[in-house]
């Protein structure tokens, strides 16, 4: 399949997202009732996302023009993907970016995320059926050309010793965070809130640690925070904010909430379900100069807009380590 085809038929798919037919619908559904961390709302949310800013015809051109992507490469290569499982369709971008470069992907899917894809692929094989043998799917990723894997610190150790023969992109543990200078409108925080909660806050992109003046009045955060306040009501975040909260109080630490999260200062970056961690700074940029491998996005007035962290683009790539660069190279 030359690169037009692979492009029109990507484009294809998004439509096909968007247009949201009854098969389409049913699949969904029985990924929320697999993983109840994927609640309806959070799958529509990250299949739109895909499909308008990943799947649009324009933006894939004009993503493919940057890197002079082969029409067919001389060479395709297999390329192994371990995909993570903790926000829908997480692994979707390795995928798109291994098809639209003419390689053959070989995945290894999350059993938290392994019902949304798979159907996806079968629509593009069924469009065009000699795709059948290009797409594969594995519970062993074995004798792969080169590999892009997911997941934490410690499964990064195992990958990179795994992997350690081929060519390979391995992320880790990676987070965002919020400088907050005061000045913020209360639609603004509202935006925030989505950067906060969205997927439960269980993505590299969703803001676990915020940075505050001094002087701050917290009201009006924790006001546009109760935009989520249904989390209260979904029993497995309920779970983790009642332990959390059982800390904090056996602790006799300092916290805040709005009934639904709780706002804890801590120097930690990373931040428990249900937990959003705070510090008192009015110049963090030394603390963020030295966090930075750490930190996926930084939102606010002098960084990403606020709402946009689970907006990004096609040549927004995880960890900073561009996939479309990597799989040109092999």
């Amino acid at each position: 399949m030359n690169l037009q085809n692979r492009i029109h038929i990507l484009s294809r798919l998004g439509k096909y997202i968007l247009d949201d037919s009854h098969a389409w619908k049913a699949v969904k559904q029985r990924a929320f009732q697999k993983n109840p961390w994927f609640i309806p709302g959070f799958i529509d949310h990250a299949c739109t996302q895909i499909a308008t800013q990943f799947l649009d015809e324009e933006k894939l051109v004009n993503w493919v023009k940057r890197y002079s992507v082969a029409d067919e490469p001389d060479y395709p290569k297999k390329v192994g993907i371990v995909m993570a499982g903790n926000i829908p369709l997480v692994g979707f971008h390795d995928f798109l970016s291994v098809f639209i470069a003419g390689h053959d992907p070989v995945i290894k899917l999350s059993s938290k995320d392994d019902i949304l894809l798979p159907f996806l692929t079968d629509c593009l094989k069924q469009w065009a059926p000699q795709l059948e043998k290009n797409i594969t799917f594995a519970n062993m990723l074995r004798g792969a050309d080169a590999y892009i894997a997911t997941g934490s610190d410690n499964t990064a150790r195992y990958f990179e010793y795994y992997f350690s023969k081929h060519p390979s992109i391995i992320r880790r543990n990676r987070t965002s965070v919020a400088v907050i200078d005061g000045t913020e409108s209360m639609a603004e925080l509202e935006k925030l809130a989505d950067d906060v909660h969205l997927y439960f806050g269980l993505g590299c992109r969703n803001v676990t640690k915020c940075y505050f003046p001094e002087a701050y009045d917290y009201l009006p955060l924790l006001e546009a925070f109760g935009k989520y306040g249904f989390f209260a009501d979904h029993s497995k975040y309920r779970n983790n904010y009642d332990y959390n909260l059982a800390i904090q109080i056996m602790n006799n630490g300092y916290y805040m909430t709005n009934g639904s999260i709780l706002l804890v200062e801590s120097a930690q970056l990373f931040s428990p379900i249900s937990q959003l961690n705070y510090e008192k700074n009015n110049n963090p940029h030394a603390s963020l100069l030295q966090d930075a491998e750490n930190i996926q996005c930084v939102v606010g007035h002098t960084g990403l807009g606020f709402g946009t962290t689970q907006q990004p683009g096609l040549g927004e790539y995880a960890d900073g380590i561009d996939t479309l660069q990597f799989l040109q190279e092999l």
